[in-house]
């Protein structure tokens, strides 16, 4: 295929360096954006009289027709092209004739890819955020399902207080909440126009670049030139919040991994959503959470290698720069595989309330709520404190639980002890009795869920 930048150079290059400088094995999937971008020039060179109202209405039908023909299949890209843009506007040009020649005029390829790539990860951003949003819902529901359901809380591991299964849900929730917040603030840094500003010094060309960027559904043009053809700042921010979603992604699947295990056995996920031992045949492996947990590392790869790409490139566009493309695509791919797989499997998800419910019998998890309550009875906390500890090790002693101290031995810890604290200990009371906004009571939990589902349908 010929060259297009053929004219200082015979454009001669050895086949090894044709296929070393090709992008288009993986920015053809860049080509509706490619198109789209350029029927919008070719509308604004029109109106601006730079070519003749014909001329543009010709250009436009004519990429209509291949992006038509690339839709149906009739029309395959030409992986001998050195880019999707070269492969474009070499059809078009066989198409039209001499007039496919002048799409180019008042724009270069290096604000052209720019353009593309704002508007490929523009569209992966909406396609993340309502898969994300899809997510959050799942957790929303599972955690209605199970509000009232009495597990251990941890810290460092060990049971800690009493929650509720619901409660746990809601904080992955939340999470994904401030991710959609990350993936809105990078959509609106991301929103605005490089087209016009050329090679890096803007045109000669009395151009419009706000009427263009309108008609794309961009909120404003870069107001550098420089800037818009060598910011890649988008690509990056996207690249790093997708990375902390897979961070939060496999935080949760880690959790999925233990509960399910035979040592918790606190939930049990769906078949379709496992497999088994090819040799051990009561295994029932939760690999697709491992499998979420290990593509993390995947999409942390992808944002050290954008940002290690940008890190020490001279203004304005540098060849370097085609390598901005492949680790956000993949990091874009990954993180809409895991999404799917996780609110495929969630909703098969069941909880099994008894294993919870007798692993928060068992960890003296009710231990704050027993300081809690000499509190009541006028003790500062702290002393508080230490005589709850004394009964936690006088327990462990003797092979109880607090519930199982008979009142007799609860005032000789402290005098103050009266018949009520068995009530005030159960971990129903427990759960129930932490109102605060935020805590693991149904009506906290449910309060959260109300404002999570309220933030998604906005």
């Amino acid at each position: 295929m010929t060259k297009l930048w053929a004219g200082r150079t015979a454009a001669e290059t050895a086949q090894l360096a044709d296929d070393f400088n090709s992008s288009i094995a993986f920015d053809s999937r860049m080509a509706k954006q490619d198109i789209t971008g350029s029927m919008a020039h070719a509308a604004m060179l029109g109106a601006k009289g730079i070519i003749t109202e014909d001329e543009a209405a010709r250009l436009i039908d004519g990429l209509q027709g291949i992006l038509d023909d690339l839709e149906s299949g009739a029309l395959p890209i030409d992986m001998q092209a050195e880019d999707i843009h070269m492969f474009v506007e070499q059809v078009l040009t066989q198409r039209l004739g001499e007039v496919g020649k002048k799409l180019h005029t008042a724009r270069s390829r290096n604000d052209q890819v720019a353009l593309d790539f704002r508007m490929y990860l523009r569209d992966e951003i909406d396609t993340l955020t309502a898969l994300t949003k899809t997510l959050a819902a799942v957790l929303c529901d599972k955690a209605e399902e199970y509000k009232d359901a009495i597990m251990p809380g941890y810290t460092h591991l060990q049971r800690a207080q009493p929650v509720t299964f619901g409660h746990q849900l809601m904080a992955y929730a939340m999470m994904l909440v401030r991710d959609l917040g990350r993936l809105s603030d990078c959509r609106r840094r991301l929103n605005v126009s490089p087209i016009g500003c050329c090679a890096l010094a803007g045109t000669t060309y009395d151009t419009d670049r706000e009427m263009e960027a309108g008609a794309l559904g961009f909120d404003g043009i870069c107001l550098n030139s420089i800037d818009g053809v060598s910011d890649r700042d988008f690509a990056a921010e996207l690249c790093a919040a997708l990375s902390i979603e897979m961070m939060h992604l496999s935080r949760l699947s880690e959790e999925l991994i233990l509960w399910s295990s035979w040592e918790f056995q606190f939930i049990e996920l769906p078949d379709a959503y496992t497999t088994g031992s090819s040799i051990m045949p009561q295994k029932k492996n939760p690999d697709m959470a491992e499998l979420v947990r290990g593509k993390t590392g995947r999409v942390y790869g992808d944002l050290m290698g954008i940002l290690t790409v940008l890190k020490g490139l001279p203004l304005a566009y540098n060849k370097d720069m085609q390598e901005d493309k492949e680790g956000v695509f993949d990091a874009c791919d990954t993180a809409k595989l895991c999404l799917e797989v996780m609110a495929g499997m969630l909703p098969g998800m069941k909880a099994r309330r008894e294993k919870m419910l007798k692993a928060a019998s068992e960890g003296f998890i009710n231990a704050t709520d027993l300081a809690d309550y000499l509190v009541t009875k006028g003790l500062p906390f702290r002393s508080a404190y230490k005589l709850s500890g004394s009964a936690v090790a006088q327990c462990i002693r003797e092979g109880k639980t607090l519930e199982t101290v008979s009142l007799e031995e609860y005032q000789k810890i402290s005098p103050l002890i009266e018949a009520d604290i068995y009530e005030h200990i159960d971990l129903g009371t427990c759960v129930s009795r932490r109102v605060s906004a935020g805590g693991t009571s149904v009506g906290s939990v449910e309060k959260q869920i109300a404002a999570v589902r309220e933030f998604l349908s906005e």
